[in-house]
């Protein structure tokens, strides 16, 4: 779409970039009320360094209008992934404004191939009811023996 330019996240974007991630857990149902901030901050500033976090942003001007993330995890490889690299995709947001134009899709091209380039045989998210079709548009499969256990 015209007028929206994407870019990956730098360190100068880390304070709108955390704060649009909180809305975007907000907006997902998310009620617990600790302050996120300094894990979130210390999180991406040492992932983007070593290079096991990427982000591409959507811009409209100079205003972050949409987010994505994939963080880059290493598992022991199976036979559906045998290099273990896993892409852990996060951090899907779109100002609400900017909804139902394609932002969403676009980022989502760049950070699968971000996944592509550091060697990932999969991506998984925990998708939003949101973002469940945008998701299966794309070509994810659901898996309904994922499970979680909380410590």
């Amino acid at each position: 779409m015209s007028g929206i330019t994407y870019r990956k996240l730098i360190e100068k974007d880390l304070e709108t970039f955390i704060s649009m991630r909180i809305t975007q857990l907000r907006e997902e149902g998310a009620t617990e009320e600790l302050d996120l901030v300094p894990a979130l901050a210390a999180y991406y500033r040492r992932h983007v360094a070593d290079e096991t976090f990427v982000s591409w942003l959507a811009l409209d001007g100079e205003k972050i209008v949409g987010t994505s993330g994939m963080s880059f995890v290493e598992k022991p490889p199976y036979f559906s992934c045998p290099t273990g690299k896993i892409g852990l995709l996060s951090s899907m947001y779109t100002d609400p404004d900017y909804r139902r134009r394609g932002i969403a899709k676009e980022l989502l091209r760049r950070v699968v191939e971000e996944a592509r380039a550091y060697g990932c045989g999969a991506v998984q998210i925990t998708a939003s009811d949101m973002g469940v079709l945008l998701y299966t548009d794309f070509g994810f499969v659901k898996n309904g023996n994922f499970m979680q256990y909380k410590l």
